[in-house]
C-alpha cells in the first residue's frame, strides 16, 4: 500500500482526516455547498503571521479539536470552523509571548467540552451546531449585554461558562428537574420541543441562515458575531412554519 506524502504537520492532513471519516462537509454559507478547507484556511493564517512556530501549533491544535468533534458528534450536520479558526489565531496573536500557552489552553477547553457534551458522555447532545454558530453564546450575553457583550463566543471566558454549566446540566439530569433533557427515543437529548433529526436539522439552520439569525456567521473569517436578535423564539417560530414534528420521547 502506498504511503500518504503529507507531512504530519500540514493543513491537508486535516482534511484527510476528514475525507477518511466520510464526512459530508455541509456548510452553513448561502453561498456556497461545501466548507472552506484547511488548506484554504491555512492561507488565511499564513497571510496573518509568518510565526511557524505558531502555525505549526495552530495545525496541532486544530487537528486535536477535529478528531475530538469526529468522536463526540459523529453525526453533526455542518462543519464550518472559519471563524473559530479565525478567532483562535487572533486571541493568539493577542496573547503575544504568551500565544502557545493560550492555544494548548484553548485545546483543552474545546476537547472537554466535546467530551463532556456529545454522544459518549451523559449529556449526549448530537450536534455541536449550538456552539459552533453561537446560539449558546447569543442566550449568554442577552442575560447580561452590559458585561458580556464584548465577550468573543471562542474567548475562554465563555468556553469556561459552558464547562460550568456542563456541571448544571448534569445535576439537574440526575435529579430528574428538567423534562426538557429528557432522553429521546433516538437515544440523544434535545432540549427543544422540535424534532432535530438530521433531516430537519438541515431545513430548519439553512432556511435560519438565509434569513441572517444564525448569530455567529461561522463559515466566514470576517465574521462579526450578533447576540441582540431574538434567536430562540425566531427558531421555534420557523420550527413551525416549515411542520417541523415535535420532538419524540
Amino acid at each position: 500500500m502506498q504511503q500518504s506524502t503529507v507531512p504530519n504537520n500540514s493543513f491537508q492532513l486535516i482534511d484527510e482526516i476528514l475525507s477518511q471519516n466520510h464526512v459530508n462537509l455541509l456548510t452553513l454559507n448561502p453561498d456556497k455547498t461545501k466548507i472552506t478547507s484547511f488548506v484554504e484556511l491555512e492561507v488565511l493564517i499564513r497571510e496573518n503571521t509568518t510565526d511557524n512556530r505558531l502555525i505549526h501549533t495552530i495545525q496541532k491544535t486544530l487537528e486535536i479539536i477535529v478528531k475530538s468533534q469526529l468522536n463526540n458528534f459523529p453525526e453533526n450536520v455542518f462543519w464550518d470552523f472559519d471563524f473559530m479558526v479565525s478567532s483562535m489565531l487572533f486571541q493568539a496573536l493577542t496573547a503575544k509571548d504568551n500565544a502557545i500557552v493560550f492555544l494548548g489552553k484553548f485545546a483543552h477547553k474545546m476537547v472537554s467540552l466535546t467530551d463532556l457534551f456529545g454522544m459518549n458522555s451523559e449529556i449526549r447532545f448530537r450536534y455541536v451546531h449550538d456552539f459552533i454558530y453561537g446560539f449558546e453564546w447569543a442566550k449568554w450575553v442577552q442575560k447580561d449585554p452590559k458585561n458580556r457583550a464584548n465577550i468573543e463566543p471562542f474567548s475562554l471566558t465563555f468556553l469556561d461558562y459552558l464547562l460550568a454549566k456542563h456541571q448544571e446540566l448534569i445535576q439537574r439530569i440526575r435529579r430528574g428537574k428538567s423534562q426538557s433533557y429528557k432522553l429521546c427515543d433516538n437515544g440523544f437529548r434535545n432540549p427543544f420541543t422540535f424534532s432535530r433529526e438530521p433531516d430537519d436539522e438541515y431545513r430548519l439552520l439553512t432556511h435560519l441562515a438565509k434569513a441572517q439569525l444564525i448569530p455567529v456567521a461561522a463559515w466566514d473569517w470576517n465574521a462579526v458575531p450578533m447576540w441582540n436578535k431574538p434567536f430562540q423564539e425566531k427558531r421555534e417560530q420557523l420550527a413551525l412554519e416549515l411542520n417541523i414534528q415535535p420532538q419524540k420521547h
